[in-house]
Formats: structure tokens, sequence, C-alpha cells
């Protein structure tokens, strides 16, 4: 059996956004590493028959990021987006099946994010810019040599980039014959985040924003009807926050629209399936759920099908129009994401504790058969296990427990490593977990013994469970990691003094907070963490979120002082999510302290740089093995 080395980690090819023909027979799907080796990222189409018949072949190869596939309604031709033309601006092509130089159908300046295929022939539709010059944000001023203006406006560029005002999408109705785009409806100043064509052709459901600005303190969503002959629009009420996978179906009373969204009326809490009613009314179709939808799937008409999160596992289920409830298909033990559906058959990306993410395809009642070889075969990994327990307030939680290869229980105990899940909303599927972070089978290669838990504030346990934590993270959601960790210490598989704590974006708050709260945690990981909550809810990118999470109490910062533990911080040094200014945070609370502070250039909320993924692996790996060394 082969190493596990951070190489085969960040090298590995990931599939996503799978798509079915229409007839059932095909599926296109994308295919990208991990880490990005150049300045763009690279990605390709990958085209495979649905019943595994043949291994899957790469389709129109390019040194591109080839993206968001589609068929034609004939199934004879795959529409896709990609920057081949011009690195980082994408524009819709087309390939036919079977092969061939694909046809490039747009050439817009400002690149295409999206779009959708009309059928018969009848074109595209565009989401687009215009093709115009940025706007500048009439609310900020430079002043320079006693000139006061607008950034942008006549005179001399200022020195630095100010804030602006995002350019918003529109739609474009693109000629199948000439190739030439004109606007399609108005929606005045709105920006456009989604479209989805009603299965008869003849109607667009439109997602918009108030403003193109991702900060949710500002944007204020709506939703419409466009036909697509004349471009007249008519309302549809306004949508819940975060709305998206607008999917339409039909039934006895006709054609109905369906959509993901935050369950109302709080800023934190789980996803809900929201209908929409003739007279605008929004109908939450999930309430009172004890699980989470993730995905929802148009048929072609038919009831939808959707992807549920319940605890560990995944569900596929379908709309019963007549009780309005999600009726169980079948359930995958692990995850299931990018769920697609075409000829009755259902297609996603699949994955299990022993697995990596593969294309796997088959009935929507399974099996699901998987659609070539399966990833890094040869490498010995660790054993993943189940855990069942219970919070100190007599809460139901699970988790994950990952043990180095080739060893059991009874070569305990280990020094163990808990892994915090970001989100808060998210959770640890008992799928595999390998990834360009410090994840559980990377360290479990290392001799450690991985906890991934699920505490309160999490996906997979209904609303209730997902706002447990608003205005209150790291109060009973640390008391449910500790009681984990005392469950694996009273159990013989952790050793007392040779514990760690570690995690990214949410995960790294918990981690910083839990040091801050306890010494008994001999080495911490944070990586792009937050500190500071009202800082960030000023600064980030989610404002009303975050201000919704935390506050000074709930803040690293406040009680950094009591810090004893390494701290290892981890942060990119672009990002808008969780801004640098909170690791500068606890950088300087721990100037006199033991900790080491890494700032990866050029780099966003995720690291996307090869370089950079390979450093994060060692640099995690070495820390932990320093502070808590295995036996």
């Amino acid at each position: 059996m082969g190493k596990l080395t951070a190489e085969a980690v960040v090298d590995r090819m990931v599939p996503r956004t799978p798509r079915l023909s229409p007839d059932g027979r095909w599926v296109v799907f994308v295919s990208a590493p991990v880490g990005r080796a150049g300045k763009h990222p690279d990605s390709a189409l990958q085209l495979a028959p649905a019943d595994a018949g043949e291994r899957p072949r790469e389709l129109a190869p390019a040194a591109a990021e080839d993206r968001e596939p589609r068929w034609s309604p004939d199934a004879e031709w795959v529409y896709f987006l990609s920057d081949r033309a011009e690195r980082g601006t994408a524009q819709v092509y087309r390939v036919r099946r079977d092969g061939g130089a694909p046809e490039r159908l747009t050439d817009r300046r400002t690149g295409v994010r999206d779009y959708v295929v009309l059928p018969d022939g009848g074109g595209l539709v565009l989401i687009a810019p215009e093709e115009t010059d940025r706007l500048a944000d009439p609310r900020v001023r430079v002043v320079e040599g006693g000139l006061d203006r607008v950034p942008g406006a006549a005179g001399p560029a200022p020195r630095a980039t100010w804030d602006t005002v995002e350019r918003p999408d529109r739609l474009w109705l693109l000629d199948p014959a000439t190739l030439a785009t004109r606007a399609l409806g108005d929606f005045g100043r709105r920006h456009v985040v989604e479209a989805a064509l009603r299965p008869d052709g003849t109607t667009l459901a439109v997602l918009t924003w108030s403003v193109a600005d991702r900060d949710p303190g500002l944007f204020e969503p709506g939703l419409h009807l466009l036909d697509v002959a004349t471009g007249a629009r008519s309302e549809l009420g306004v949508p819940a926050l975060e709305a998206s996978s607008l999917t339409w179906w039909r039934d006895e009373a006709g054609w109905r629209l369906g959509y993901l969204g935050l369950t109302p009326p709080a800023l934190i809490g789980g996803q809900a399936v929201f209908e929409v009613d003739g007279d605008g009314t929004h109908r939450n179709r999930t309430a009172g759920a004890s699980r989470c939808p993730t995905e929802l799937a148009g048929t072609g008409g038919g009831p939808p099908l959707a992807l549920f999160a319940e605890g560990l596992d995944t569900t596929v289920r379908r709309l019963e129009p007549a009780t309005g409830t999600f009726a169980e298909l079948t359930r995958a033990r692990g995850g299931l994401q990018f769920l697609t559906v075409g000829g009755g058959k259902i297609a996603a990306v699949a994955s299990t504790a022993a697995e990596p993410d593969a294309v796997h395809a088959g009935p929507p009642e399974g099996p699901l058969t998987r659609l070539g070889e399966p990833p890094l075969r040869g490498i010995r990994l660790g054993t993943q296990e189940r855990l069942f327990y219970r919070a100190e307030d007599g809460l139901d939680l699970d988790g994950l427990l990952i043990l180095p290869p080739g060893r059991t229980r009874d070569d305990g105990p280990f020094p163990l490593v808990t892994l915090v899940h970001g989100g808060p909303y998210d959770r640890y599927a008992d799928r595999f977990h390998l990834a360009w972070y410090p994840s559980g089978q990377w360290l479990a290669a290392a001799g450690f013994a991985v906890f991934l838990p699920n505490p309160r504030g999490g996906l997979g346990h209904g609303h209730a469970f997902a706002a447990s934590v608003a205005g209150d993270v790291g109060g009973a959601e640390f008391t449910d990691l500790l009681a984990g960790v005392d469950l694996l210490v009273e159990e013989g598989v952790a050793e007392e003094g040779r514990l760690g704590i570690g995690g990214g974006s949410h995960g790294g708050f918990m981690a910083a907070w839990a040091v801050s709260q306890t010494d008994r945690f001999a080495a911490a990981l944070v990586s792009a963490g937050v500190i500071d909550w009202p800082l960030l809810a000023a600064t980030g990118d989610h404002t009303r979120f975050e201000a919704a999470l935390g506050g000074p109490e709930n803040s690293p910062i406040t009680h950094a002082h009591r810090i004893r533990t390494p701290v290892l911080i981890l942060h990119g040094e672009d990002d808008t999510n969780v801004p640098l200014s909170q690791a500068q945070l606890l950088h300087r609370a721990l100037r006199d302290r033991e900790h080491e502070y890494v700032v990866y250039p050029r780099e966003n909320h995720s690291i996307r740089e090869r370089g950079h993924q390979l450093d994060v692996l060692r640099r995690t790996r070495e820390w932990f093995s320093r502070w808590l060394p295995p036996a």
C-alpha cells in the first residue's frame, strides 16, 4: 500500500457538476485538480455513458477552465463556459457529443457568468453584465491636491483601488443564427442572480438582488416571471434570504415553482424548500423537519427531487404533491452533491468513508453505479467509525472518529486532534475526509486519532438545531465538542495530555475560542478564524449574519489574555469573508506567547494555489506533531 503524500492530496482530480443528458444515456461533468498550479484554474469536461459501460473521456480538451456544462434538448450538443480564448473571462461554447472542435458562441468583453439553453434551437439566455466600464460608488470621494471628485470621474486616477458599486448582471437573448445579443426584460438596476426556464420553454423564473454586492446587509431579493418571447415581467413576491435552486414542476393545478432558502424569520438557521403560490405567497414545504434540504432538482415537469442531509447520511427524496411532503427514495451512507436528473435517472457526486468523490448514476431508488475508476487506489487509509453521544444538556449528537491506518481502538490511547467544521451551518457526513486543509485522513496518516464532531448549529438535524447557536456561538456549541472529547478519553481512545484542536473559518473561531476557555489542548490551529465578531460584522462579506452569531463576549480577542496553548495562525492575505485583520488581532494578542503566524499572498478565504496548499498540509502536520507527538 502506498503512502499518503501532500502531492497526492492537492493533485487529486475531483469531479463536480455532473449533468445527465435529457435521454438519460450520458453524463458530462467537470474534473479539476484540488490545487491550482498557475494563475488561473484549470478544469476539463469529461463525458461518460450513464450505464458505466465505458470509461470517461475528455471532451474539447484545452488549457482552460471549462465549467457549467449543459445539454441541448436533443442530447447532440454539450454547451459549456470556458476561458480558453482569454484566461479569466468566460464565454459560451458548444461541442458535439461525439467530439470535434468546439464552437464559440459569445464574445463579450465582460464575459458570461451563467446561461440557459432554450428549446428547439431558440438560442440562449445569458446572464452577464453590461459591456460598460465599472461604475464608481458615488458615496466614495477622493481628495488630492485640493481636488474633490468621485473615483472614476474625469481627472487623475486615484493611487488606490476604492469601493465601487458592483456591476449588476442582466439577461441577454442570444440569436442562434447571427450570434447577436439583445437585452431581455427590464429589471432596472437590479442584479440577476439566477434564472430557470419552465419546461414548456415559454417562461423564465428570475431571482434578483437590489444590488450586486454580495453583502446580505445590502441586497433585497426579488422573484419574477419573464415571458421569453416578449420580455414582459410579473412579480412573485419577496423570496427568503439566500434563495437559490429555482425549480419548476407541474401538478393538477398547473405549473409550480420552488426554491431553497433560509427558514424565516431569523438569519441563523436551516435551509428550507419553499413553494410559490400564484398570488406570490411563499410556503415552507419542510417546516418542522428534522432533516435539512441541500439541493433541489427538476425532473422535466414531474415532482422535483431533493437531497437531504440526515445526520451522517444523505437521502434522495421526491416531493409528493398530494401531501406536500418529501418521500425517501434512497439513502446514501455518506455524501451526495450536485444532483442532476434526466431520462428517468439521476446522477450525483458521491463519497463514502473509504472512497473519494466520484460521479455515480442510476435510478432514483438506487443503486447508483460509479463512473470510472476509484481515485487514490493503493493508498493506505485510516479506519473511520461513526460516533453517537449526548451533549451536557442531553441533546443527541453525532460525529466521526478516524484512527491511524492499520490501528484499532485497542492500540490506544492516541494523540487526538479535534477538527471543527466551518459554517457553522455545515456538517461532517460519513464520507471521505481528505482535502487541502488539515483533514481527517491527512492527520490520521501521521499517527493521530481525529475527532470530527457535529455540534449544534450545524446541518443535518433540522432548523431548530441549526438556529440554536444564534447570538451564542461558543456556548453550548463548545460544550458539545468537549462532551465528545471526554467520551473518547474515557473510552481510552484519546490521551488527556495529548489533545489538539483546529479548524478553518467558523472552525477556526471554535479553535481560538476553545484555547481561550481551557488549557486542556496542547496545540491549536486557527485557519481563517473569527477573532472579533463586531469587527467581522463591519468588515466581512456577511455583515448581518455575523452580527447575528456573536458579539464581544463571544469573541476570542476578549479572552485572549487567557490563552496559554501554542497556536498556529493561517490566513489568506486577500480574504474578504474573514479579513486578515482578524488574524492580525490574534497575532498581536499572542506576541509574548508561543505561536506562529503565516499569511498566504493572493489568497482569499480558501487557499487555492498548489504551493500554498502543500505548505498548509505539511505545516499543520508538523505543528501537531511537535506539540502532541504520536507514539
